[in-house]
């Protein structure tokens, strides 16, 4: 996309002026400099987290003026948006503190207002929307279920916001959270993945995953036989954010601040960061492994069959059942999501949704890693760092996968789609365990997804750094 160009006075101009004024030439050179726009600095040069750290401040210098912002991966560069660009105070404050303005016609509260008109309006199963600053609109997407009535409700409603403010499109699968199958941390015949290890705020060991696990079932174990080894503390799914907080049963567990990657590999995670749109980020999953991506949208809205859930980060990272639960985190130890949930797989790709650990870890009140507890680990500095390590939960296959909550057992062994590929959707939250249980699809559909398979894989090698 072009950037708007800011008129500069030509010199061919000023000279035609003195020759035509005569006397008044004296005075134009110091009018014209008046308006001269000063020249710009050149952008910094930046990290993703401290591009997200810039756009963050000037958001909040621009107030209405701020049309949203994105990280330019190839020149590392932060792009902010502007719906003023005629002001050039507006502009040089942008490129004086480092990025580079870009015009647009929609402000970003203007983009909240009009997803918020599609919660009102348009909450129907199997849709979602994000802001994306990049095309300045709020994006839609409607999945296969998507048809009739509901698919000219979405668009008449999307219509309705004026033009250049929305758009939307089909996707080919279905919105489901990755569920079944996955290596990792086991519970009422469900399996899922850990995310991030973290200390909670009485001090105790603890880890992330997803919600949908965590209204699942309480207790969860590190083999699919074993017993209990840490138990749901919080849990939110759906709603506001799609996360649990699960304090292992041991005080003295050490919750070490690494991903494993597979093959004896980690990366350490040195703290919590705010996804920014265009950022490069990486998923752990135990049936789908290491793959990677861009962050493509923020304050994303996701119908799924259990209900609505908000705030999350949409990407175009793949991911299938079993990977829900687990990390997504950047090359330079990031913790940036845990994996909800998404259409689509590996093979035709699709859209997948986050939610944020920074929004995560607020409201449980905890910190990444073992905030220098039981001994420390690499995340002694207590950091936050915590990684997922995966394998802290018990081994939960670097956090990776989200086996999910087994709801989608439940649904699986029902279905038994979940051996099928598990296209099997979670049941409704509220089902509770029991279902869940008896979707004894942890070993129906899970383990076809690669529940015992996937134990083996590199995957789950080290996992069990917590004990």
């Amino acid at each position: 996309m072009s950037h708007r160009r800011t008129p500069k006075t030509k010199a061919v101009i000023a000279a035609a002026g003195v020759v035509a004024l005569g006397g008044a030439a004296i005075l134009l050179p110091n009018a014209m400099a008046s308006q001269d726009k000063p020249q710009a600095a050149a952008p910094k040069t930046l990290a993703a987290d401290e591009g997200s750290d810039l756009a963050s401040q000037l958001a909040e210098a621009l107030g209405e003026a701020f049309g949203g912002s994105y990280y330019d991966a190839e020149k590392q560069q932060v792009i902010i948006n502007v719906v003023d660009g005629d002001n050039n105070n507006i502009i040089q404050q942008v490129e004086e503190a480092g990025a580079v303005p870009r015009e647009v016609d929609n402000s970003w509260d203007s983009l909240k207002t009009a997803a918020q008109t599609l919660k009102a309006d348009a909450t129907i199963p199997g849709t979602a929307w994000a802001l994306d600053p990049r095309t300045n609109q709020v994006q839609v997407t409607a999945d296969s279920t998507v048809t009739g009535a509901n698919w000219n409700k979405l668009t008449s409603t999307v219509e309705g916001l004026g033009e250049g403010v929305a758009t939307v499109k089909k996707s080919a699968g279905t919105f489901k959270t990755f569920v079944d199958g996955g290596d990792a941390i086991f519970g009422g015949g469900a399996r899922c993945s850990l995310g991030f290890n973290v200390t909670a705020g009485d001090g105790s060991p603890a880890f992330l995953t997803a919600g949908h696990c965590g209204v699942a079932t309480a207790e969860w174990s590190d083999s699919e036989q074993g017993q209990p080894i840490a138990t749901v503390d919080q849990a939110v799914f759906p709603g506001e954010g799609d996360f649990a907080l699960v304090k292992y049963d041991d005080p003295a567990t050490q919750a070490n601040s690494v991903v494993n990657t597979g093959n004896g590999q980690t990366v350490e995670i040195t703290q919590a960061a705010e996804a920014e749109v265009g950022q490069q980020v990486i998923r752990m999953g135990s049936t789908t492994g290491l793959n990677d991506g861009q962050v493509t949208g923020l304050d994303a809205t996701v119908n799924y069959p259990e209900g609505t859930v908000t705030g999350l980060i949409q990407t175009n990272v793949c991911a299938e059942p079993g990977d829900s639960g687990g990390p997504l985190f950047t090359q330079d130890g990031s913790a940036i999501g845990l994996t909800s949930g998404g259409s689509g797989d590996c093979t035709a790709g699709g859209e997948t949704f986050f939610q944020p650990v920074t929004t995560a870890l607020a409201a449980v009140g905890a910190t990444l890693g073992d905030g220098g507890a039981a001994g420390g680990g690499e995340a002694g500095a207590g950091e936050d760092a915590g990684a997922g390590e995966e394998a802290g939960a018990g081994g939960a296959g670097a956090g990776a996968g989200a086996g999910e909550e087994a709801g989608a057992g439940g649904d699986a062994g029902a279905g038994g789609e979940a051996g099928a590929g598990g296209e099997a959707s979670t049941p409704p939250a509220e089902q509770g365990a029991e279902e869940v249980g008896g979707g004894e699809q942890a070993g129906a559909g899970g383990d076809d997804l690669g529940g015992e398979d996937a134990a083996e894989q590199g995957v789950n090698g080290g996992a069990n750094d917590h004990q």
